[in-house]
């Protein structure tokens, strides 16, 4: 029997996302967002409110990286998300990462984090059932370490998830199945 709960984000898992931007001093400034997704191929889709400070940079330089952040800077991805670049200016040089800067749209690359979705600004939707900020993807990249047989190796990336329900994170790996093939056996 299933026990009821108050309603909450309550979708697991929720990725772990790392959106970086220049603040107007060419500083760099993260956020952790788990309320991120893909809407096309090319198209994401960030559950942001205008108070970021992140959300401000991405609107004023038209670009942002979105990071999957991975089990090996779990400290750094929780210190993005409880402290707000409104509050601390140059909270990315207490990390001790390091970025490059992209060459196609305003916004850091953050060195260490095994991939980046380098996006242009698109719009953002403020209304009540507005997605805020949206994105197109130009370009992704990943370490070779993480990469087997030309794709993302998920396993070895160990790409962390939070859990809305105790506030935890978790690492995503362990194949169970084989998307679009296994449920062909129902047939």
């Amino acid at each position: 029997m299933k026990q009821q709960i108050k309603t909450t984000e309550a979708i697991f898992p929720m990725p772990v996302l790392l959106i970086s931007t220049f603040n107007e001093d060419g500083t760099v400034d993260v956020m952790n967002a788990a309320w991120g997704t893909m809407l096309e191929r090319d198209m994401v889709a960030l559950n942001l409110t205008e108070t970021h400070k992140t959300v401000q940079n991405i609107k004023s330089r038209k670009g942002f990286v979105i990071h999957i952040a991975d089990a090996k800077h779990v400290t750094e991805a929780d210190y993005f998300g409880v402290v707000s670049g409104n509050k601390e200016p140059d909270k990315f040089a207490k990390s001790g990462l390091t970025f490059t800067k992209s060459e196609l749209v305003d916004a850091p690359v953050i060195n260490e984090l095994p991939i980046a979705m380098e996006c242009e600004f698109i719009e953002y939707q403020s209304d009540e059932t507005g997605l805020g900020v949206i994105g197109k993807v130009v370009r992704t990249s990943v370490e070779e370490t993480f990469m087997k047989d030309g794709k993302v190796d998920i396993d070895s990336l160990q790409a962390i998830a939070f859990d809305p329900y105790t506030h935890g994170y978790y690492k995503v790996c362990g194949r169970v199945g084989d998307a679009f093939k296994d449920g062909l056996k129902l047939k």
